[in-house]
């Protein structure tokens, strides 16, 4: 059987320095787009192409919901990808461009305002998320690949959480201010475009670039059909359950990006550069806390250290809802708390993923790292797509007034309350809630090793680790 992993990364435990930046630079193109979508296309929707805010949030929600069909596709495509760049590199580089190009002709805003330019937003919106999928699956199935170390996997997570801070604080906080720099409205909105465009352009070719030095590895055997590595994932327990979580986790996430921009200028009444100093309060502390996360992890653990970050942010979220009483300072020092979750939370979430994929290889002895991050990837862009959905909804069912001035109109009083309640206590219940379904996640260094007998909480059913006799037509 074709070993898991390359030897020359099997037999060592710490990647070079040069390849840990490397890889990380792939979190410019991966915080910009996870971040500038959820955090300015539904304004950019609501208050300058004048779309209502229910309608607003289907033309967001609808495009990425196409990613739960598509990602575990590219997986499967990215597993069975045979170059003498790797299985994974290729797309790096062709995903990453497109994704670019794709992302700029989003807010081009060739159909100026009204239904048909939604439309069109959609329908790009549509194709940047494919772009996106071919990126992100196999940039985010490499770490897996790149070490089997346990702790190393850590190490590379933060280094790449790192960067993503750096990225989504870049293009979160500049982005809003390339707007209104271009004179705001659709014009202020295409430079924006081309703005993070570039950025993702960036991040892109620097991972493909810097990666550069890492062993391609063989092909190694996996399942037939994808039906059948579907069903490896689904008896894959730890996977499921930290999947669960993160993705209900990433939908609150999402509802606090999406409604940075409604809460500062509704509820706190500030129309100046309120917006990019609450940004920068969510994202900023990352820089500080993720070496504190790290060394906490390595004390405490990654579960845990996981539930302290997730109950952080909860917290943080929660006191929000004494915004309008408080003096002008203390909700972004409060949203100061909400980024120190954050960070925590990204880092373990992403630390535990290739400790569940290392896991499957273990019991299998596949390496199908793709699948596995096609359905990871689903999720979470599922998850960040429905958080502004919700929010918009929301929005909605308050009755916010939509604008096609490029100003938000003004609001009434149960508006503001809508604003202030989908920032707040949704993606309080959001992030704090679904830590339950980690109460039975149980993975060790232990049971990550090829000696490993048995999974540490085995289903009473587990899926076959072999193809059946006559395995489903292939798709």
């Amino acid at each position: 059987m074709t070993p898991p992993y390359p030897q020359s990364q099997a037999a060592g435990h710490t990647l070079p320095r040069r390849v840990r930046a490397g890889y990380s630079l792939g979190s410019l193109a991966t915080g910009a787009f996870g971040t500038v979508p959820g955090l300015v296309l539904l304004p950019y929707l609501t208050d300058t192409l004048g779309i209502a805010a229910g309608v607003a949030a289907l033309l967001v929600l609808l495009p990425k919901a196409w990613d739960v069909l598509v990602n575990p596709v590219v997986g499967r495509i990215s597993d069975r990808t045979r170059s003498r760049w790797g299985p994974r590199r290729p797309y790096l580089l062709l995903g990453g461009v497109a994704l670019a190009v794709l992302f700029a002709a989003m807010f081009a805003g060739p159909f100026g305002t009204g239904t048909d330019a939604g439309w069109y937003v959609a329908l790009a919106f549509l194709a940047t998320a494919t772009a996106f999928a071919f990126f992100q699956v196999p940039y985010v199935a490499m770490p897996a690949e790149l070490t089997t170390d346990y702790q190393e996997r850590t190490r590379l997570m933060t280094w790449r959480i790192a960067v993503l801070a750096i990225a989504i604080l870049v293009s979160g906080a500049v982005a809003p201010m390339v707007v209104a720099a271009g004179g705001s409205g659709l014009s202020g909105h295409r430079w924006m475009g081309l703005f993070v465009g570039v950025l993702i352009l960036a991040g892109a070719v620097g991972a493909f670039v810097g990666t550069r030095a890492v062993p391609a590895g063989a092909v190694a055997e996996s399942e037939p059909t994808l039906r059948a590595q579907l069903a490896v994932v689904a008896g894959n327990r730890p996977f499921r359950l930290l999947l669960a979580c993160f993705v209900v986790q990433s939908a609150g996430i999402a509802t606090v990006l999406a409604g940075v921009n409604y809460f500062v200028v509704q509820v706190l009444g500030d129309t100046g550069s309120g917006t990019t100093l609450a940004f920068a309060a969510f994202v900023g502390p990352a820089l500080l806390v993720m070496p504190v996360w790290s060394r906490v992890g390595a004390r405490v653990g990654k579960l845990r250290a996981f539930v302290w970050a997730s109950l952080i942010f909860a917290a943080g979220a929660f006191a929000l809802v004494a915004s309008p009483l408080l003096p002008y300072v203390l909700p972004y020092l409060m949203i100061v708390v909400i980024g120190c979750g954050y960070a925590g939370l990204q880092v373990f979430a992403l630390a535990m993923l290739p400790d569940c994929i290392a896991y499957d290889t273990v019991r299998t002895g596949r390496r199908q790292a793709g699948v596995f991050t096609g359905v990871w990837t689903a999720g979470e862009t599922f998850g960040l797509a429905f958080g502004p959905g919700i929010y918009g909804l929301v929005l909605q069912l308050f009755g916010y007034v939509s604008s096609d001035t490029g100003v938000a109109a003004a609001q009434s009083a149960n508006a503001r309350l809508g604003v202030l309640l989908g920032f707040t206590v949704l993606p309080a219940l959001l992030v704090g809630l679904p830590l339950f379904f980690l109460r039975r996640y149980h993975l060790t260094p232990a049971d990550l090793t090829p000696a490993a007998p048995a999974d540490p909480d085995p289903d009473p059913a587990p899926a076959p680790a072999r193809p059946v006799a006559s395995p489903a037509p292939r798709p």
